[in-house]
């Protein structure tokens, strides 16, 4: 007994030899990978809920420029010309349930939002161009839907461009970055 328990652990061993040794020489012959550093432009997720159990009604997926003491609307972000609102990969919504999104029907599905930004109002696109970088890829010819919403400045200012929900009878989408506030209205079916 005492003979086959020694050959099962002798067995064992041998193995685990052979696979070690077998990994650390693949290991060696995996070029090595440069990792980058943190964006200037972190991404961030954010959710519509009822409430922190409920399955969610939509959530963004969005790039997050910061100001860095620079003009933002009508500087680095130009008045009259589309944006991806946000940064690096263009913004991707995704509205879990049909709706009323600036007052017009939006199917459920995942869209790309892109804007307009004017002084006074906003230009909002809902775009079925998936997965681009920025606006560089922006066809028109893909909008589904395209609302105008006013312009609201806030004394508060924000460092970093912020996407984020107002829940209750109000329900809105709301873009902020420096003084500047866009509410989108929803109304889900």
């Amino acid at each position: 007994m005492k003979k086959n328990h020694f050959l099962v652990v002798l067995a064992l061993a041998t193995i685990s030899l052979i696979s070690y040794k077998g990994f650390s020489q693949e290991t060696e012959e995996i070029p090595s990978v440069k990792f980058s550093d943190l964006d200037k432009s972190p991404h961030d997720i954010t959710y519509l809920r009822i409430d922190r159990t409920s399955p969610p009604l939509a959530k963004v997926l969005y790039g997050r420029p910061q100001k860095k003491d620079r003009v933002i609307f009508g500087g680095i972000v130009p008045y009259g010309k589309i944006w991806r609102t946000g940064a690096n990969e263009a913004t991707e919504v995704t509205f879990y349930k049909d709706l009323e999104f600036g007052g017009k029907s939006l199917k459920a599905g995942t869209y790309v939002l892109h804007s307009i930004p004017g002084e006074k109002e906003w230009t909002i696109i809902l775009n079925s161009n998936l997965n681009v970088w920025g606006s560089f890829q922006y066809d028109e010819a893909a909008d589904v839907l395209r609302v105008k919403v006013p312009v609201k400045k806030d004394e508060k200012s924000l460092e970093a461009f912020t996407i984020a929900f107002r829940k209750g009878k109000d329900m809105a989408m709301i873009l902020a970055w420096d003084t500047t506030r866009v509410e989108i209205p929803l109304s889900f079916k």
